[in-house]
């Protein structure tokens, strides 16, 4: 440890003394503070110590990377100190008080994502894999036939068969791999509501029980949106008022929303009722309001923001300056997969193929599939070598060029924040390149490279020049957010993360 001794003495000063030091870590490559006065830290001095290969500041932390030997460093630093570490997590939660409220509330986010992550990743995996064994038309296997008839496109050109069209054996797999894909994705709520009772420190299998009353069956499917759009929905009948029976497949902030209530609703109840009966009436009077609530409220709400968003787009695609809303549209695609409001776009897309033989919003979707998967590809050439990140980043980034971006999103791009506006900047130039050349698809297709085969072939040119926007502009702004600290001072636990040239 000798080694460190100096480096360790010049961190110390180069900090602010041990006067300025509220809580001290260290984690696989990093000492990580919690400083009362972070403007104390000389960045430049500590980033001129042999030992130290650069620093940051994540979640109200000022970490300092070491490498490898970082719990020898820490030995020494300590020793020479005379400050004794902490947890982790009291790190984290002493790191707060440097945090704003938005700050904060990422660092939520991503407190609540942390433990879907595994199954997310996976679960886009499995759906991109049968996005390419279903939705991919390809030549070489011949034109579709059905009932002996060759089969063509409203508009004439043929349709040729997928991979599950002529193998069996693929049909089955792809049939039973919606079996987990199904399970990941429709009942994602399910995930969330437990996630979040889990943060909050309440009871988890409640949790799970609100979770499965926002995807029960008996629900109508939040993806039959054109049921929805109709007024074709079942309804709980009251007497002197009716509830919708609709269901919240694949949505995240409902499910966040609902969790939430329940967690803080059980917080107060357990204030005034007495432990002798709080076993039965805490989580009665807890569960069957939130329940209540979410179906009452939330739904309404949110499903008549659903159905303005899809008249807003229908005026946005057909008005003077759509090339105005697809530069609009591409860049705020990716926060509406969040919000679960992209659901609406389907149906849009539908209706322009019936009225029109094509459409000219899906290609935008595609197109912000590809951005949010190129700004992963950032991240990873950045911080290429950090092995754990990657479990999950390479995953994500082949996800979301296969169509689905829930792993991107929720893994690595809303996390650090940074890579996920560099995609939403990539994906509204793509967007606007693409309506300007009025790019257009026959129908819905696998969202994202792939995407390029249900493009009219006249406008293959013009979707390609879009896409390769939708590739650079994400990378090339990753790089320059990160080597500039833009929008980087955000929860973060993997960002190395040594900077090129260290």
């Amino acid at each position: 440890m000798a080694d460190f001794k100096q480096d360790a003495q010049e961190l110390l000063d180069a900090i602010g003394g041990k006067e300025n030091v509220n809580a001290v870590t260290h984690c696989a490559t990093r000492m990580r503070f919690v400083l009362d006065d972070p403007s104390e830290a000389d960045k430049d001095r500590i980033e001129d110590i042999p030992s130290v290969k650069g620093t940051f500041t994540q979640a109200g932390q000022f970490q300092v990377i070491i490498g490898n030997r970082v719990a020898d460093f820490y030995n020494e630093f300590s020793a020479i100190s005379g400050l004794e570490g902490v947890s982790k997590d009291d790190v984290k939660s002493a790191g707060k008080q440097n945090m704003n409220s938005l700050q904060r509330l990422m660092a939520a986010l991503a407190e609540i994502f942390t433990p879907l992550i595994p199954a997310i990743i996976i679960g886009g995996l499995i759906l991109g894999f049968r996005n390419v064994l279903e939705a991919v038309q390809i030549q070489a296997l011949g034109q579709l036939m059905i009932d002996g008839q060759a089969q063509f496109t409203s508009a004439g050109e043929p349709i040729y068969n997928t991979i599950v069209d002529v193998s069996q054996f693929w049909s089955g797999v792809n049939a039973f791999l919606w079996l987990p894909g199904e399970a990941i994705f429709h009942f994602l709520p399910v995930g969330i509501t437990w996630s979040v009772t889990r943060k909050m420190g309440t009871t988890q299998i409640l949790g799970i029980v609100l979770g499965i009353t926002l995807v029960s069956p008996q629900l109508l499917n939040a993806f039959g949106v054109q049921d929805i759009l109709a007024g074709d929905v079942n309804q709980w009948d009251f007497g002197f008022f009716q509830l919708d029976m609709i269901g919240y497949q694949a949505q995240v902030i409902p499910a966040m929303m609902a969790g939430f209530l329940l967690a803080y609703l059980e917080k107060w109840l357990r204030k005034f009722i007495p432990e002798a009966i709080s076993m039965i009436f805490v989580p009665l009077f807890a569960l069957i309001p939130t329940v209540f609530i979410a179906h009452a409220v939330i739904g309404p709400v949110g499903w008549q923001l659903g159905i303005w968003l899809s008249q807003v787009v229908q005026w946005g695609l057909t008005g003077t300056f759509n090339w105005v809303f697809g530069f609009i549209f591409g860049g705020l695609y990716a926060p509406l997969v969040i919000t679960g409001l992209h659901h609406m776009t389907n149906a849009i897309d539908l209706q322009l193929v019936a009225d029109f033989d094509q459409t000219i919003l899906w290609p935008m979707i595609a197109l912000s599939n590809i951005a949010q998967g190129s700004a992963v590809l950032g991240v990873i050439w950045l911080h290429r070598g950090n092995e754990k990140e990657q479990q999950i980043s390479i995953p994500a980034m082949i996800s979301a060029y296969l169509g689905v971006t829930e792993p991107a999103l929720f893994g690595i791009n809303i996390k650090y924040v940074y890579p996920f506006v560099a995609g939403m900047i990539g994906s509204a130039f793509a967007g606007m390149t693409s309506v300007a050349l009025n790019v257009a698809s026959f129908n819905i297709g696998v969202g994202g490279l792939p995407g390029i085969l249900s493009i009219i072939p006249e406008y293959w040119i013009g979707f390609l020049i879009a896409m390769a926007i939708a590739i650079v502009v994400p990378i090339v702004l990753v790089v320059v957010f990160e080597k500039n600290n833009i929008l980087t001072k955000w929860e973060n636990d993997h960002l190395p993360i040594p900077k090129l040239g260290n």
